[in-house]
């Protein structure tokens, strides 16, 4: 058996299918599927398959190589790209992915062209602005003129739906009046081009407090969830939102691994006249006198912020780092902590993202 190298981040494949599965059966009995978003886990097929397996319709990224990967590993479902598609990748997009996210009637036509070139019909999503400011047609005017342009004159693309993203900009909340707006936008819509859509996609994972709420109106059928299955009760919908509906997913299915490469007693506040860290930020320290610290060889250069990790050893708190090295306070462990040991945490979703994409950190890969 090859020796574990470090640092080294560990996927639980029972545990990320037991959430997806969780995920999809609360959306299920509203009437939703979902298109599962590999993304924050750098589209690793296996992730994709244990979405698969967990009840997933749909592999989404924003990422056409994870799509790619995907296809080439024969997942099983459609594909969807959610990022609005670039003009310079339309003749790879209608090759790799069976549906795209869109917000532009330029791209559109493009995209028909592409299509027609490659003797397929594309799938799209017009994506509406329900005030989040990202993509998406703010003129809902707009936005029905482009679906009946679909519809009527461009033969190599299928209307499949409208959505909208919530919450990734502008902090806006999947509230009761956002996705009732959504539905009334795509039954206009409907009633413009004279057929139902397939799909009225309602968000991501924010929007699993539309389900939560018991609110989410019946024409929205589809949610584009990631964050959720990756990162379980540690992700926003429990932190931030406090919804205990969450608990009943698995914080474990993504952990990282680290190495203790130095334990000595120091003082808690640098000595010196201070200016900026590694990353060009002024930071403030507070005094708690001479303490036990640790450190570990991984830094913020593989996850981002320190706030995105979760000890699992009672006591230890993770008080800084730089690029390559993270600062634990052990001051309060109650078990000895030794050069060479091996410290767990648990990971929040940004970090899980940066990880995952990091030629730092070894991927291993754990099925029960």
């Amino acid at each position: 058996m090859t020796e574990r190298r470090y640092p080294a981040i560990v996927i639980d494949h029972e545990s990320l299918r037991h959430n997806v599965k969780t995920i999809c059966d609360w959306c299920e009995d509203t009437g939703i599927f979902v298109a599962g978003v590999i993304k924050g886990a750098n589209g690793i097929l296996s992730v994709a398959e244990d979405y698969v397996a967990g009840g997933t319709k749909m592999i989404a990224s924003s990422r056409m190589e994870q799509l790619k990967r995907c296809r080439e590993g024969n997942i099983g479902v459609p594909l969807l790209m959610i990022r609005v598609p670039m003009l310079s990748e339309l003749d790879e997009l209608v090759q790799v992915a069976d549906c795209s996210l869109n917000s532009e009637l330029v791209t559109l036509r493009a995209l028909d062209k592409a299509a027609e070139a490659h003797g397929v019909v594309h799938n799209v999503v017009l994506m509406a602005d329900l005030g989040d400011l990202r993509e998406g047609y703010f003129n809902y005017d707009e936005l029905v003129e482009t679906a009946e342009t679909v519809e009527r004159e461009l033969p190599h693309l299928h209307l499949a739906g409208i959505g909208t993203n919530l919450g990734c900009y502008g902090s806006v909340m999947a509230t009761e009046d956002k996705m009732q707006e959504l539905a009334d936008l795509a039954i206009r819509v409907e009633k413009s081009i004279g057929r139902e859509l397939e799909i009225v996609s309602g968000g991501a994972t924010s929007s699993l407090m539309g389900v939560f709420g018991g609110y989410m109106p019946e024409k929205i059928n589809m949610l584009r969830i990631g964050a959720a299955a990756l990162a379980g009760s540690l992700e926003d919908m429990r932190v931030c939102y406090g919804y205990s509906e969450m608990d009943a997913l698995r914080d474990d299915a993504f952990t990282l691994e680290a190495q203790v490469v130095e334990v000595k007693k120091k003082a808690s506040h640098p000595i010196g006249q201070l200016g900026v860290d590694a990353f060009g930020k002024k930071q403030t320290y507070v005094d708690r006198g001479e303490r036990t610290r640790a450190l570990v060889a991984v830094g913020r250069a593989d996850y981002g912020e320190i706030s995105d990790l979760v000890p699992t050893i009672e006591g230890m708190e993770v008080i800084g780092a730089s690029g390559d090295h993270t600062i634990l306070d052990i001051e309060d462990v109650k078990e000895p902590i030794e050069i060479g040991d091996i410290i767990t945490f648990k990971l929040k979703y940004s970090a899980i993202l940066r990880i995952t994409g990091s030629e730092n950190v070894r991927r291993y890969e754990r099925s029960n």
